[in-house]
């Protein structure tokens, strides 16, 4: 039985890449691929090149590092075609969400793309290190990265001969992190990827640029800011956040659980009230507070826009749904080899990337197939 589900497994694998081998010009770039993924998707506690080369049976790295450096294959498409393969399988139009998040790539020196000392939530700290914002799918069947950017510092971008060396060409300008973000929604929805809402931290929440591009785009969002955030109360004045949540009766709160964690339920105190009262009767517009049941001061702020008439019970569902990305992103690093690579060019930090996303996808894919009986056969690209 064990060797039968390995053969399933192995041929599923196989089915899998070869979804994606319009991708890559050459045969020898094809074999590679395969090996790369492979290897991400083996037992190796460290994923770099050697051990990569190993597990494919390779005498040294070379031939994966021309992978990552020097084969000509389109990773943007493949990023396309990974997302397509987690959509058919997590995609839902009323109840999926897009969650927007940063994980930062501590590295040591000064020549690998982007790096620079900023703050990382990985570390908890500012440190040497490269910034990556991604984009996960999340709905009732699963969660899945579906997109990347690299971010790259105005101190990079403002030195060209410096963005040369490491492979970011003259049209790469400064991005902030939210507009990266925004980058990837619009590419998400050109594509036609199915979802319901958009969720995003405080990071891009406090950008106002970030926030008012889905309200005029009429895409339904849930997005945390901080506590002197302003909003437009129903009598028509600007309060901070904080003090619209103050003025709230104690009956205003209800105890609501926002997902299942490590430790079982997420349990907050969670309310809700209306704001701008100028608005298209088609949405619905609320202040959204999560307070802690053993601290009570310390609460969040959601700002939302929605379909008119969403409950709390849906507003407290998609902001939980924003701990699907760190999920992703803690998987990717710990079973796919993530944070593993050793390059400094910004074109292999894409493809290293794009590659740990493809073997991260197949894992969804396999534990859907088993969540649904078997292997779920894999279609073939559209």
């Amino acid at each position: 039985m064990l060797a039968e589900t390995v053969a399933k497994w192995s041929a599923g694998f196989t089915a899998f890449v070869g979804r994606f081998a319009g991708r890559f010009a050459r045969v020898e770039a094809r074999r590679q691929v395969c090996s790369y993924v492979r290897g991400l998707l083996g037992e190796s506690e460290r994923k770099n090149g050697w051990t990569l080369a190993e597990a494919a049976g390779q005498s040294g790295p070379e031939r994966l590092q021309r992978l990552l450096n020097f084969y000509a294959w389109d990773s943007d498409g493949l990023r396309d075609d990974v997302r397509w393969s987690v959509v058919e399988v997590l995609g839902d139009a009323r109840s999926g969400v897009l969650v927007v998040d940063e994980t930062g790539f501590l590295k040591k020196g000064v020549r690998s793309a982007g790096v620079a000392r900023q703050y990382s939530g990985t570390a908890g700290r500012i440190d040497n290190c490269q910034i990556g914002v991604f984009l996960a799918c999340a709905s009732t069947r699963g969660r899945a990265l579906i997109d990347r950017e690299l971010y790259p510092p105005r101190e990079w971008t403002d030195d060209r001969p410096r963005c040369r060396a490491a492979g970011i060409g003259d049209e790469i300008a400064f991005a902030t992190r939210p507009a990266l973000a925004r980058t990837m929604i619009e590419r998400a929805v050109a594509a036609g990827v199915p979802f319901g809402w958009v969720t995003a931290d405080e990071v891009y929440g406090q950008d106002s640029k970030f926030r008012l591009w889905p309200e005029s785009a009429g895409i339904a969002h849930l997005v945390a800011v901080p506590k002197n955030a302003m909003a437009v109360s129903m009598q028509l004045t600007k309060v901070r956040v904080h003090r619209l949540v103050a003025e709230l009766p104690q009956m205003a709160w209800q105890r609501l659980s926002c997902g299942d964690g490590v430790r079982g339920p997420r349990v907050f105190a969670w309310a809700a009230v209306e704001i701008r009262p100028l608005r298209d009767p088609r949405h619905g517009y609320w202040l959204l507070a999560r307070r802690s049941i053993g601290d009570p001061a310390d609460i969040a702020y959601y700002l939302c826009l929605g379909p008119a008439g969403t409950d709390l019970a849906e507003l407290v569902r998609v902001a939980g749904s924003r701990w699907a990305i760190e999920e992703c992103l803690q998987m990717a690093k710990n079973e796919v080899g993530l944070d593993h690579y050793q390059v400094r060019s910004y074109r292999a930090w894409y493809r290293h990337i794009t590659l740990a996303m493809t073997a991260a996808a197949f894992l969804v894919v396999v534990r859907d197939g088993l969540q649904e009986g078997g292997l779920r056969p894999v279609a073939e690209p559209v």
